[in-house]
């Protein structure tokens, strides 16, 4: 069974940044895509950042400009940057990698941007 391991979240200030990091428990083959979902309290989970394997990528309008997702092919590992944080950008943030074995997703990292 492949697990998911995120890092990088914590409490920041607004204005602030932080660097997420997720890597598999194994090498996962023919990857497709990976990408950043959140949920804030209350709310539904939705896709922040995504990015094919062939780097493209796509980002929610809300974090356009400040986030950048990239991804290390050789390790299977992906990150999200992201700088300019606002309140709103508080919550719980899941990684997600979509292969030709099935799909994964991390257990979540917690993200809060307050003063």
């Amino acid at each position: 069974q492949v697990q998911l391991v995120e890092s990088g979240g914590g409490l920041v200030q607004p204005g602030g940044s932080l660097r997420l990091s997720c890597a598999p428990s194994r090498i996962i083959s023919s990857i497709g895509i990976m990408g950043w979902y959140r949920q804030a309290p209350g709310k539904q989970r939705e896709s922040v950042a995504r990015i094919t394997n062939g780097g493209s990528t796509n980002y929610a309008d809300s974090v356009k400009g400040r986030f950048t997702i990239s991804r290390d092919n050789a390790k299977n590992t992906m990150f999200l940057q992201m700088n300019s944080l606002k309140p709103e950008d508080t919550g719980v943030y899941y990684c997600f990698i979509q292969a030709a074995e099935g799909n994964y997703w991390g257990q979540g990292t917690q993200v809060t941007v307050s003063s």
